[in-house]
């Protein structure tokens, strides 16, 4: 059977470093409360004005692209899971096919908040099941700081800035994404949202004075429903694959908030050590998280690795997906530019 495996990963992250020291001169609030409750040291930002999701997206995509030793004119789709495209049109997906010179590529914006990359994974690998394409990039990409109240104690602890993405091609020897369940609930929407800018509150100096182009969080809300989401459908999909905590090289959680990560593994029945963490360094960087953990954990995986990857977000939006790892990442040669930033 074909296959969607995932043959390479890239990603980009903002040089700028926000540390909860930072954030304690800006908002009532301090390094151990945060660490203690979120897991989070500090997270990227990418301050300028000038630059938005798309270029992210778009180094991510050049730094996936030296990766597998591909041109740009290879890649047949292009799949942008964001909140934060740079304008509602075009889409990212179109910006990051002009700056990387996918002349071949058509594509589009999918959003699902934290699910997107998911949801966007999903998508493109039925492109590659069917015949359809054969290279298809799927990026996970959002420019949070653009949309946080950093008056808002409560939120602008949360997130960062950062692209990362994969690049999906047939397999035929079993590796590949095996299974996936996704879900949907808009009746949890108010919870987590941004109520401002769209058709239904277009900008005014009402919706601006009323801070409604910042994102909303109801956070014991989300964390109660997040917690058992995210737990379930892990173990879900386990279950109906036949897996153990033993069978299961990684968990790939998306990474917002640690106390949720944490009972997700005790669900599945998986230790500390198999968990993918980097919340500490990056914060909650949306769609992101989840490519990004493939990125940092590259070198660790081997083919034939058992992967589960498991997200939830606003909408509600939650899901997880198996992955049976296609490569041995300790092969991959890594451009000098990553090398220098892995030193820096």
């Amino acid at each position: 059977m074909r296959h969607a495996a995932i043959t390479a990963v890239g990603h980009f992250l903002p040089d700028e470093r926000l540390t909860n020291a930072d954030l304690e001169r800006m908002v009532d609030t301090n390094d151990e409360w945060i660490r203690t409750r979120t897991g989070i040291r500090e997270r990227r930002i990418l301050r300028d004005d000038d630059k938005g999701t798309s270029y992210m997206a778009a180094r991510a995509a050049q730094d996936l692209l030296e990766r597998r030793g591909i041109t740009a004119d290879e890649i047949d789709v292009i799949i942008v899971a964001t909140v934060t495209p740079d304008m509602f049109f075009p889409a990212t997906a179109c910006l990051v096919q002009n700056a990387i010179g996918a002349s071949n590529a058509w594509g589009f914006d999918l959003s699902a908040a934290c699910s997107g990359f998911l949801f966007g994974l999903t998508t493109g690998a039925r492109f590659v099941e069917s015949g359809q394409h054969e290279k298809v990039l799927v990026i996970g990409a959002d420019k949070m700081s653009a949309i946080t109240d950093y008056t808002d104690r409560s939120t602008c602890i949360l997130f960062g800035d950062a692209a990362a993405a994969v690049l999906l091609e047939p397999e035929e020897s079993g590796c590949g994404l095996l299974d996936a369940a996704l879900h949907i609930d808009g009746d949890g929407w108010e919870a987590l949202c941004m109520r401002g800018g769209g058709s239904l509150n277009p900008p005014t100096y009402e919706t601006i004075d009323k801070r409604m182009h910042f994102l909303h969080q109801e956070g014991r809300a989300v964390f109660r429903v997040a917690v058992q989401g995210m737990a379930d459908i892990s173990a879900e999909i386990m279950e109906r694959n036949g897996l153990t905590g033993d069978d299961v090289r990684y968990l790939v959680p998306h990474q917002a908030n640690q106390r949720i990560i944490d009972a997700t593994a005790r669900r599945m029945g998986i230790s500390s050590d198999k968990v993918m963490l980097n919340i500490d360094r990056y914060g909650n960087t949306t769609a992101a998280t989840i490519p990004l953990c493939l990125h940092d954990w590259e070198p660790e995986l081997r083919r034939g690795d058992n992967l589960v990857l498991a997200a939830f977000g606003g909408g509600f939006t939650w899901g997880a997906a198996y992955v049976k790892w296609a490569y041995d990442g300790s092969d991959v040669a890594v451009p000098q530019e990553a090398v220098a930033e892995a030193e820096g």
